[in-house]
């Protein structure tokens, strides 16, 4: 019988592949870039410097929400993709259980 309530190796290999995994999401044509990984960390913001000098504050908070709110959207569908696949994966070796997802 399988344990699902415990952390088990395949959801650890699972984790280990979404922060490989980065996704990206950008504002205004690229003036801001953000980079995260499909666990939903944030690892990189860039802001453009000509952007940045002319820019006021609201208008800077407002463009990083854009931009991290599509990133975080992009890593939140990556990070479904992934999940479902490994369940079929595992649901695969109980016969023909693998293909309830595929309806």
């Amino acid at each position: 019988m399988i344990n699902f309530s415990k952390p088990n190796k395949r959801h650890r290999r699972l984790k280990k592949r979404l922060d490989n995994i980065s996704v990206f999401g950008e504002a205004e044509g690229g003036v801001i870039k953000v980079v995260a990984t499909a666990n939903k960390e944030i690892r990189e913001i860039t802001i453009d410097s000509v952007f940045l000098d002319n820019a006021d504050k609201e208008e800077l908070e407002e463009l990083l929400i854009v931009a991290l709110n599509k990133a975080l959207v992009q890593a939140e569908n990556v990070s479904q993709s992934e999940m479902q696949a490994s369940a079929q994966d595992m649901l695969g070796g109980f016969g023909g259980l693998g293909n309830l997802f595929n309806k």
